[in-house]
């Protein structure tokens, strides 16, 4: 964008009849930068999830640890939900909200769960505890056996 120097202005005022007390013109490479923008595909966030899914947004912090996981899937012996690949690769990022939109089915959500419980061994429990408290699934020991399961919490 170039903006007018004092002579540009003069020159408008007498051309529009009023002071203009500031003017600009965009240059080739902002027009180009403009008309690139319009054509971008943008990815939009779902209107409604599908009947077997839910809206998920996710904080960044949550997305690192749930590509983090899939990451490892090869090494994996509990492999991640099918499809959570894919969700997680073409998810929206809401910068407004600063968070990462997705539909997740029951089991892709659960497998989620199962991330932010990795997560939360080695590093930070709030990903884990967020997602409980917003979404109701949650990876936790169950005191009969002692092993690691999944649960509704609503």
């Amino acid at each position: 964008m170039e903006v007018a120097d004092q002579e540009a202005l003069v020159e408008l005022s007498v051309h529009e009849g009023r002071t203009v007390e500031w003017a600009a013109r965009l240059t080739p490479e902002a027009h180009d930068a403009l008309v690139y923008a319009r054509t971008t595909a943008v990815p939009t966030p779902w209107a409604e999830p599908a009947e077997h899914e839910r809206l998920v947004e996710l904080r960044p912090s949550q997305m690192d640890a749930l590509r983090r996981y899939l990451s490892l899937t090869q090494r994996l012996r509990v492999p991640p939900a099918a499809g959570l690949a894919e969700r997680v690769r073409t998810a929206y990022f809401d910068r407004a909200k600063n968070r990462w939109i997705t539909c997740l089915a029951e089991e892709q959500a659960t497998s989620a769960a199962y991330a932010f419980f990795l997560h939360s061994v080695h590093d930070s429990v709030a990903e884990a505890n967020r997602f409980a408290r917003e979404y109701g699934t949650v990876y936790h020991v169950d005191t009969s056996t002692g092993r690691l399961r999944p649960a509704r919490l609503r």
